[in-house]
């Protein structure tokens, strides 16, 4: 089969959300219409012993939320869906906002109840800044929740997109009867506890037909047919490259845990969405159907399985074939490396793959010799783009809690550090060590597995700082008078870049005001 053809069947993305909006749920049951999983699992409830397949941590089991990306694959519809499951956690969202590098388009949910919460919020921005094609999908309906056009200007102001429902809801909660599918035409009648069949999808070209009494009551039909009649004055037509440019968003209603829209989500998704997109690098651009392999980093996960101690790289192929036992170029280390056993995903249970191509997502069993970014290549230089270190909301000094275990606690350190769960800075004043995170629950996570992975144990000292910024200019007088000016908030990060550690906003103003210059940067990619 040509690499054009393979191209056309992917569809790779991410679903994004706050927590508890029910994206691992959404997530389950995608899987499930796949054929990839007999059986859904449960995120929360304790009376079902199968946990969700993409919570597969120990920590995320113990929770009820996800920690980590988890890349799940499956076949629907003769396409190759190849989906990310992303934390909804604020404390988790840099491994949200790399895992968005490596997508073509994204699924956000959101829940009919809460609404647009602040963590969609930030995630959508990080969507919208890279254009990258949106679908919305309203969760919950079988639950009392906002207005259905409340919800939709809730969408356009607080996540800035334009919006196009794709589907309408019939009631809500106690009333909820059903969707109807303004896509395909059809009206889909809601039996609770996902106990779907054909029968419930029913072809209705036309609304003002009075047989739609004999599906809902005269009621709801009244309702349903003033609120499509709104919709079609009020929203622009669906139009599908406004969608692929990411300047048009579908909308769709369902209940994730009763099964519910969730089809009618897949079954348009897979005929929209785009399939592999171009990806930027420094040198060029890489289109996917270039002959020539290549790919980048933009995940890193250590012990996957706790039993062998393995640490995968996770791949995006960007162009060309990618196979098995085949030296390729690692472009950073400027050497060749060959992997005899690059794995596909269904969560934590792996399978090994003899080819790959652009668009999908390859694990590589990884010694230490990757970092996040990192690009591989057949042999050209490339260095792609847009693959961000965030600048940490929370800090730590770290302190060596076992001075027997000085090596151990270095090398854990360092490798989390590559993983990309936060960031190593060492204050140039002391000499101390600072690590900086987004969220105050990942100290937690790298104090346990630097224990439980590394045998060495820290333990952390408070710093109050408002921010880290990683600070520019190509004056070098500039920079040194500087440096010397602001001596006592300065720290190089582990790459070796200058960041000013501002103790306050008015502090950070302050500095910005006297070398109005110098560039000032909240993310390490500039």
């Amino acid at each position: 089969m040509s690499i054009i053809s393979e191209i056309e069947k992917r569809r790779t993305f991410g679903i994004v959300s706050h927590p508890d909006a029910g994206k691992t749920t959404l997530t389950e049951k995608l899987l499930l219409f796949g054929g990839a999983i007999q059986i859904a699992g449960a995120v929360k409830s304790n009376k079902i012993k199968r946990g969700a397949t993409s919570d597969f941590m120990e920590i995320e089991r113990q929770r009820g939320i996800s920690v980590a990306t988890s890349v799940m694959a499956f076949d629907y519809r003769n396409k190759k869906i190849n989906i990310l499951d992303t934390p909804g956690h604020k404390d988790f969202a840099e491994d949200t906002y790399r895992t968005l590098t490596a997508v073509d388009s994204v699924i956000v949910v959101i829940d009919v109840a809460k609404g647009v919460e602040a963590q969609t919020e930030r995630l959508v921005e990080v969507c919208r800044m890279r254009n990258t094609p949106i679908i919305v999908f309203i969760n919950k309906l079988d639950r009392e929740g906002l207005d259905g056009f409340d919800l939709l200007d809730e969408v356009e102001q607080k996540l800035k997109l334009r919006v196009t429902p794709l589907s309408w809801p019939i009631g809500m909660g106690q009333r909820f009867k059903g969707v109807y599918n303004r896509y395909e035409k059809k009206l889909n009648l809601f039996s609770p506890h996902g106990k779907q069949t054909s029968d419930d999808l029913i072809e209705f070209t036309d609304l003002s037909n009075p047989d739609l009494e004999k599906y809902v009551d005269e009621g709801p039909a009244k309702e349903l047919r003033e609120e499509v009649h709104l919709i079609e004055e009020v929203y622009p037509e669906f139009n599908k490259q406004e969608y692929l440019d990411g300047k048009l968003s579908p909308v769709f209603f369902g209940s994730a845990i009763n099964n519910f829209g969730v089809k009618e989500l897949l079954d348009c998704f897979v005929e929209i969405a785009p399939t592999p997109l171009a990806r930027d690098t420094e040198e060029r651009t890489v289109e996917p159907t270039e002959d020539k392999f290549s790919g980048f980093i933009f995940k890193i996960h250590a012990n996957m399985d706790p039993k062998h101690r393995d640490r995968i790289a996770f791949l995006r192929i960007c162009s060309g074939k990618f196979e098995r036992n085949t030296n390729y170029l690692h472009v950073r280390n400027k050497k060749k490396i060959k992997f005899s056993n690059p794995t596909a995903f269904m969560a934590e249970k792996k399978s090994v793959v003899d080819e790959a191509y652009p668009g999908d997502i390859v694990g590589l069993y990884d010694s230490g010799n990757f970092k996040i970014g990192d690009s591989l290549t057949e042999g050209e230089v490339l260095n792609f783009k847009g693959v961000p270190s965030f600048s940490p909301e929370q800090f730590r000094y770290v302190n060596n809690a076992d001075p027997l275990k000085s090596k151990q606690l270095a090398k854990g350190i360092d490798q989390l550090m590559d993983e990309g769960v936060a960031q190593l800075f060492t204050r140039q004043l002391n000499n101390r060590k600072i690590i900086g995170t987004v969220g105050a629950l990942q100290f937690d996570v790298i104090q346990y597995r630097l224990k439980h992975e590394y045998g060495a144990s820290c333990t952390y000292d408070q710093l109050n700082l408002h921010k880290a910024c990683w600070i520019h200019t190509e004056d070098k007088a500039l920079m040194k008078e500087f440096l010397d000016k602001r001596k006592r908030d300065m720290a190089i990060d582990k790459d070796g870049k200058p960041v000013f550690l501002a103790e306050s906003a008015w502090m950070l103003k302050m500095a910005q005001e006297n070398f109005p210059e110098m560039e000032f940067h909240f993310k390490s990619e500039f």
